[in-house]
């Protein structure tokens, strides 16, 4: 299998380069940004573990490797991700060396072109070197904004992937987070009936089927524009592959993973749904270290269980490039405070400094643990703007029920996850009220310095509701004082520390339903009353007029 040591981090799709073609053979091309593919052959049977590596000279002339992968048969296949334009040379190694697949020479050209989406216009996702956020590789900030499809890549029909692609699109979604791996509980396969793995001869070994059809919902979500943030291994169960796989196998699936899409636009996410606690927590972060490590990769995080924070223990892993929360699907007043003032809120100092990105807030439309009624568009509302301002804004993660699980039949729950409601078919989950109100958060973010924003609590004079969680108003602003937002979950009244602003500021309530702005004055002293007793967002600005 193939080693991390070789990683290369690359993403879209170019012609097929055979183990026959040489330095001399005709050069084939990739757009900046997307990705080159090429196919080698070795010349009779050869393990499935070899390993295939590639020294690239780019055309600035400074080294890199890459990674290939096995893909059946006596095929093997290397993606890269071209991020200078003009002619890049490659030269195979394998090991052990194999005929076909070892000391193959080539090249292709990366041609400079018309960018039709923001990925390529301005490069792979990476953190900000010592900030809370992520950025493109032109350092253009990228704001998460995702969507929860945790089944969709494994059961959807290529057709109904790329529609509802589509839709997330429109709405402003940025990234589309999923499961990659079948079996799991909701997914015992994928909907040709395959899973990532097969025994042979006594031994676990990858099923290249599975990863084609794979590849095909991976290139579609780059295709509309998207970041694929791909779990690498589902370990919430006892049953689940991330808790049953020894460590050796756990990690030769992960790099297979990563050998075969570190050429698309993705973040990592290492496992899903764990406590990280204990040997749990030591069993992932030597997988961590071991498939990452100090090598070059698209950023990384991992999923931990509801209302868990066991980041302070994870300090040093320096493979580790921001930090995941999950709030949950809870709706009682510990959860709530949680959401607003919980760990994420009091250990985002802590360095070294990363983004931290509430993953999976409630999913709306889903049955609350505490009252056991779905969640509303308004519960999904006040917990995204809460976890946007509780930390330094860098994302967050929307989910619906019905979607998650791509569900196709009606009536029914998603299977494996009794009590969480009836879910409905995609279809209609794909249409419901809350995932059009985060193309408003979108909009609202996105048009504003945010990445300079902080929580700031002393923003506020006192907390209008006082110790009652549901009424916090979450509030953030910038050092310099020339930009707030503040969320009041209940409308009402706020009043405001005037010296923490800038000296002259103009104010707009925003609706969250609807994104419509009217503007807000000052009853007296930085006093401001909401329009009505619903949600509502203030947002506070500089002025620019004399």
């Amino acid at each position: 299998m193939p080693s991390t040591r070789t990683i290369l981090v690359c993403g879209i799709a170019a012609l097929v380069a055979t183990a026959a073609q040489t330095a001399s053979a005709a050069q084939a091309s990739a757009p900046l940004w997307g990705r080159w593919e090429g196919s080698f052959e070795a010349q009779a049977f050869a393990d499935p573990g070899t390993e295939l590596e590639l020294e690239l000279t780019p055309p600035s002339g400074k080294a890199r490797k890459g990674v290939g992968f096995w893909d059946g048969g006596t095929t093997w296949r290397a993606r890269v991700m071209p991020d200078e334009p003009g002619t890049w040379r490659y030269r195979t190694r394998s090991r052990p060396v194999v005929a076909g697949l070892d000391a193959q020479e080539g090249s292709f050209v990366c041609r400079p072109g018309e960018p039709a989406t923001s990925v390529m216009r301005h490069g792979a996702i990476r953190v900000a070197s010592g900030q809370y956020h992520l950025e493109h590789a032109d350092s253009r900030p990228f704001f998460w904004l995702g969507d929860t499809v945790w089944n969709g890549p494994l059961l959807s029909e290529a057709d109904d992937w790329a529609h509802f692609l589509k839709d997330r699109a429109e709405k402003r979604f940025t990234v589309i987070q999923f499961n990659a791996i079948a079996p799991w509980r909701t997914a015992p396969t994928d909907g040709e009936g395959q899973v990532a793995l097969v025994a042979e001869k006594g031994r676990l070994e990858i099923n290249p089927r599975y990863f084609r059809r794979l590849d095909q919902r991976m290139n579609a979500i780059n295709d509309q524009g998207l970041v694929a943030a791909p779990v690498l291994l589902w370990a919430n169960q006892r049953e689940d592959l991330g808790n049953t796989l020894s460590e050796e196998d756990a990690i030769r699936l992960i790099r297979y993973q990563v050998a075969r899409y570190g050429a698309h636009h993705v973040a990592w996410i290492l496992a899903g749904d764990n406590s990280y606690k204990g040997k749990s927590s030591e069993r992932w972060k030597r997988i961590g270290r071991a498939v990452f490590g100090e090598s070059p990769h698209a950023p990384v995080t991992t999923h931990p269980t509801g209302m868990n924070w066991p980041w302070e223990s994870w300090r040093e892993e320096r493979w580790l490039d921001f930090l995941g929360d999950q709030s949950g699907h809870g709706d009682d007043a510990g959860t709530l405070r949680w959401i607003h003032s919980g760990p994420p809120h009091e250990h985002w100092r802590t360095e070294p400094h990363r983004p931290v990105i509430n993953l999976e807030p409630p999913y709306e439309d889903h049955r609350a643990y505490q009252s056991r009624q779905p969640h509303s568009a308004y519960n999904v509302r006040r917990a995204v703007y809460w976890s946007l301002l509780s930390t330094p804004t860098a994302g967050v993660t929307y989910g619906a029920h019905g979607i998650w699980s791509w569900q196709t039949e009606t009536g029914k729950e998603p299977r494996g996850h009794a009590g969480t409601g009836i879910a409905r078919p995609w279809r209609e989950a794909m249409a419901l009220p809350g995932s059009e109100q985060m193309k408003h958060v979108a909009e609202l973010f996105t048009a504003l310095p945010w990445t300079r924003l902080r929580p700031d609590q002393e923003l506020l004079t006192r907390q209008p509701g006082g110790d009652d969680p549901a009424h916090f108003v979450g509030s953030a602003r910038t050092e310099e004082g020339d930009l707030a937002i503040l969320y009041l979950p209940v409308g009402g009244e706020v009043s405001l520390q005037s010296q923490r602003l800038a000296n002259t500021i103009s104010a707009q309530w925003i609706d969250p339903r609807t994104g419509k702005r009217v503007p807000a004055r000052s009853e007296s002293d930085f006093r401001y009353r909401a329009p009505d007793n619903q949600d509502w967002i203030l947002l506070l600005q500089k002025s620019t007029k004399p």
